[in-house]
């Protein structure tokens, strides 16, 4: 089976959806999780012919958003949802029912030539607002800091604002990005960049830094020791049942969604 039956595209903002038809499975949301449900996706259609899945990633709120206008039966994000998007959902008559596939750490990455190795989350938090602007305050090189952040539909972006930004403002000049993938790329362009995404993404053309001197390993991940972790979720409308309940289930399976987390680069849910 090839991932030519899973449409799997990442888009700027969500699009009106057809409603889904039998034996279909619509899955919008989180580009962090979105290689995860490509991967479990191609495994499960494998084994479930009758079922077919469509998938996009749009970011977490354009998921979530997607859930609460009957617009897909499965929602991927980075993030717990807000308290308006609980009672927008309410309002529909939607209950939104979380399901945690993943545990996930979100790595700060710079260029392989930036001698940076480690830096604290206080540092972290001064080159965002703009308080540090120059590599060579960090024990870097002379050379002005690109600052690349995710966009505010994104649960990554959520989740560091939440945990590194501490109610301080990203700068205005960042570099707002759609997607962990377009990140990756911007900081390959760059030596003076730095971005951050989700552990899955980490390749040769970026460098992951320490943070606080921990390193983003599964169990820190799990334990949050290390200080930027997260679950990662998907949400259903109710308990999961029929068609989304096959899905759910091969998901949390240790043997099949589990072994794709794993195989994506991601950490998988502790075995009881």
């Amino acid at each position: 089976m090839s991932l030519g039956k899973i449409i799997a595209c990442t888009v700027l903002s969500l699009a009106m959806a057809a409603p889904a038809m039998a034996g279909q499975l619509v899955i919008n949301g989180s580009t962090t999780v979105l290689p995860v449900m490509q991967k479990a996706g191609e495994a499960f259609m494998a084994s479930h012919p009758d079922i077919q899945l469509s998938i996009s990633g749009g970011g977490s709120g354009n998921g979530i958003k997607a859930l609460i206008e009957g617009q897909c039966a499965v929602a991927m994000s980075s993030r717990e949802m807000k308290d308006k998007e609980v009672k927008a959902a309410e309002a529909k008559g939607v209950k939104p029912w979380p399901v945690a596939i993943a545990y996930d750490a979100i790595v700060p990455v710079v260029h392989p030539k930036n001698p940076v190795k480690n830096l604290t989350t206080a540092q972290l938090r001064d080159i965002y607002s703009g308080k540090i602007n120059n590599w060579k305050e960090l024990g870097g090189r002379d050379g002005k800091i690109v600052v690349v952040s995710r966009d505010t539909s994104s649960g990554t972006f959520e989740c560091w604002n939440e945990l590194v930004m501490r109610g301080e403002r990203v700068k205005p000049a960042a570099l707002m990005q759609a997607s962990n993938g377009t990140v990756i790329q911007a900081i390959a362009k760059n030596p003076n960049a730095i971005g951050y995404v989700g552990l899955g993404y980490l390749n040769d053309s970026v460098h992951g830094v320490t943070v606080d001197g921990k390193e983003p390993t599964p169990a820190n991940a799990i334990s949050k020791v290390w200080p930027v972790s997260r679950e990662l979720l998907i949400f259903t409308n109710g308990e999961p049942a029929g068609e989304v309940k096959q899905l759910v289930d091969f998901l949390l399976d240790p043997a099949k969604g589990q072994k794709s987390v794993l195989e994506i680069g991601y950490v998988p849910l502790p075995t009881k």
